[in-house]
């Protein structure tokens, strides 16, 4: 079993005031994602290099209602509420061997002939307020960065900061997490996530 960052998300209450926050913190505009029908959420993505990318997701207004709690905490995003880096997931080739009840259940999601597995919590937060991943299993071929624009971008630190950086570390063992030099917990006295970005403009940050 082995479990790697996948992509970092920026939740935001609709595509266009996300992607605004995005472009202006980063200098490049994500492009055009892919709906969520199961969730009634829709997103934008930006590729940070050949293995990462950045997702901006919101509440889909064209969905039908959907009667769940909401992922990533969108149900908790009120029309005033700014966009913010909130959240990750990992991608992991066992995600039934993976699974922490910290994380949430296991569902099976659909769109179309996807489909694809994530861990989600019954009350749509994210695990540890954001400092824990959400997971993913994809089937071969599904990932959506292989059709993404290299445009220069590539993710050199995602630094969570959290109360209990132990208790953080601890799950991340439990969920065989790679180690990575790309992702560093600290202590903070509340839960926070900073991305470090190269881009052709500089090294830019995102909150």
């Amino acid at each position: 079993m082995e479990t790697r960052l996948d992509h970092i998300c920026v939740v935001a209450p609709s595509l266009e005031v996300g992607a605004a926050y995005v472009e202006a913190a980063l200098g490049v505009a994500p492009e055009a994602g892919r709906t969520h029908p199961g969730m009634g959420t829709h997103n934008l993505l930006l590729a940070l290099g050949p293995t990462t990318y950045l997702e901006v997701i919101s509440k889909d207004p064209q969905a039908r209602n959907v009667a769940r709690t909401c992922w990533f905490g969108l149900d908790q995003i009120l029309t005033h509420c700014a966009p913010r880096l909130a959240a990750w997931v990992a991608s992991t080739d066992d995600i039934v061997a993976a699974a922490d009840p910290e994380l949430g259940e296991v569902e099976t999601m659909r769109r179309d002939a996807h489909m694809w597995q994530m861990s989600v919590r019954p009350d749509g937060l994210v695990p540890l307020h954001g400092a824990a991943p959400l997971l993913i299993q994809r089937t071969p071929g599904a990932n959506p960065l292989a059709s993404l624009s290299q445009c220069g971008l590539r993710l050199q630190r995602l630094l969570i900061q959290h109360p209990s950086p132990t208790r953080v570390l601890a799950l991340f063992a439990r969920i065989a997490l790679m180690p990575q030099p790309i992702v560093t917990v600290m202590h903070g006295d509340r839960c926070s996530l900073l991305a470090e970005i190269q881009t052709p403009f500089g090294l830019r940050q995102l909150r």
